[in-house]
Formats: C-alpha cells, structure tokens, sequence
C-alpha cells in the first residue's frame, strides 16, 4: 500500500477537523466584518483559526489586537503568524514571548513574503531569522509551542525544483514543526502526489489541506498566476460569465470547494484550513455541507 493509501486507511475513521484563517482589520468597517464573521464561525468548534501577517509583518499591531481580542471575547483557539520579515530575533522573541503572556500556545512560523509582495526578491532581516526552519527553531528555544508551517504542493514559487522546497520542509520538521498547512490548490491528483513526495522524504507530520473558497474568481486567478497555483480549464469553465452574478457565483463556488473537500474526504483526509477572507458566508455553508455543524441546542 503507498504511503497516502496507508495515511487514508488510518486517518478516514475520525471526524472532520476545520481551522479557519483570518486576516487583520485595517478599518473599523472591515473590523465589525471581521467579528461578524468570528461570531459566526466559532459555534462550529474549529480546532484553531489563525491570524496573518501583512507582507512584509505590516499589520503587527493589528495582528495582536485581533488574537488579544479573540482569546478575551470567545473560546476559540488562536494560532499566532509569525514572519522573518523585517524584524529581528530579538524582536521577533518579543513578540512571541508577549502572545504566550496572553495564553497563545499555537504559532503558524512563515518566512513572509517580502514587503513588496511575492515575486519580490527576498533578502533576511540582519540579525534576524533567516527562513521558516529557522523561524521554528527560535519559537522551540522559547517554549514547546505547537506549530504549523507552509507546505507548497505546486512547490514554493521562488524553488527551484520539489527536492529543494521538501527539504525545507525537512528542515521545519526537524527543527520542532507539529504540521503543516498547505498553500490553496484546486487540483487534489497534486496534493495526493505531493503527500506522496513528502512521505518518502521521511516526513510524517500532517500535511493539512489549504482550502480556499472562491469569493471572486478573477481576483483568486490573479492571484494564482503569482503564488504558481494551477487553476484548472475545467475550473475555469464553472466560472464563466458569472462575473455580474453574485449570487450564482456564490453558488458555484460554495459547490466547487464542498466538491473538493468531498474527494479529499473519500482520499482519507478529515483536517481542513480554509482560508476565509474575512467572510463566513462560503467557509460556514461548506461546512454544513460537510456535516460540520453547531451543537444543537437540547
């Protein structure tokens, strides 16, 4: 049996897992969004749910204020981002060391992109980390966090090749990584090949789905293009003509992603991260669809 057929055969008993991925406000508009959208998710028990970092950590303060805030207001569980970028070790263990005072014992420990965005040519931060792998030591130094890392299974835009991007993630592991969480992807033959990859490497965290859901499919293409994600024509074709059509948009894309995560499903997997952009309408109507449901009420 191949090494994914092993990871269905002993992972297809257990209920599904969700994590959800917030990004921090920038207005008090987009903040009372923000909260709509926690309130809304947070019945559904995800396992954790993340708070990024801008590029270039350009929303560090924000990003405290929305895990402190989170961690006062609900009983989620918050998973701090953490970035190499533009900081120091010495900065970057001050920050960690003031999410633990507030009760964070989760971590997502990225590189980051670079402060112009990706495609941008990257260079460390003098006296800084240097790289994820490096970013995850430190955070071991401090305490026995858990950690969730980057897993690219299209490979990291700026690697040269897979032998090179599993190798960091090889590194990540062995410096104290407790999983990883996938960059979006909407082809599940890469992921399962990836896993693959990943599993003759000698790597056997788990290697979590990163499931976007397409709020707007023109700017999700655009972005694939730069993060050297495929969209597939068949894909695509699902879209077309429903740029002025919200609400089939809608739709369709809430279909599309409980498509995926159903073959994923019947593949093995029961952990997935989705990357809410701030909104619950699709993220909540996935889960439903899935059976990830509130408790209801006796």
């Amino acid at each position: 049996m191949s090494s994914f057929g092993q990871q269905r055969r002993s992972e297809s008993a257990h209920p599904i897992r969700v994590s959800f991925e917030f990004f921090p406000p920038k207005t008090e508009e987009m903040e009372t969004r923000l909260w709509e959208t926690v309130t809304r998710l947070a019945p559904l028990n995800p396992a954790f749910v993340s708070v990024t970092y801008g590029a270039g950590g350009s929303t560090r303060e924000r990003t405290n204020k929305t895990i402190a805030r989170i961690i006062k207001e609900t009983s989620i569980t918050p998973a701090a981002h953490l970035t190499c970028v533009d900081a120091t070790k010495e900065e970057v263990n001050s920050i960690v060391r003031s999410f633990a005072s507030l009760g964070v014992t989760r971590f997502v420990a990225l590189r980051g992109d670079p402060a112009g965005g990706i495609g941008e040519n990257y260079q460390p931060t003098p006296d800084g980390y240097q790289n994820g792998a490096d970013l995850v030591a430190g955070l071991k130094s401090i305490a026995n966090f858990d950690i969730s890392v980057s897993a690219y299974p299209e490979k990291h835009p700026e690697s040269p090749d897979f032998a090179t991007d599993i190798e960091m993630l090889k590194r990540k592991v062995d410096n104290g990584a407790t999983r990883a969480i996938t960059q979006f992807f909407f082809d599940n033959d890469l992921y399962e090949r990836y896993v693959e990859r990943v599993r003759r490497a000698g790597i056997y965290i788990p290697i979590v789905p990163g499931v976007l859901p397409i709020h707007n499919f023109k700017q999700v293409a655009n972005f694939s293009k730069r993060a050297g994600t495929r969209i597939p024509a068949w894909l695509a074709d699902r879209f077309d003509g429903l740029d002025n059509d919200p609400q089939t948009h809608m739709l369709v894309s809430a279909a599309m992603a409980a498509e995926q995560v159903n073959d994923l499903i019947e593949r093995g997997l029961n952990d997935f991260h989705f990357y809410t952009m701030n909104r619950s309408d699709l993220a909540f109507a996935i889960c439903h669809l899935l059976g990830v449901r509130a408790p209801v009420a006796a």
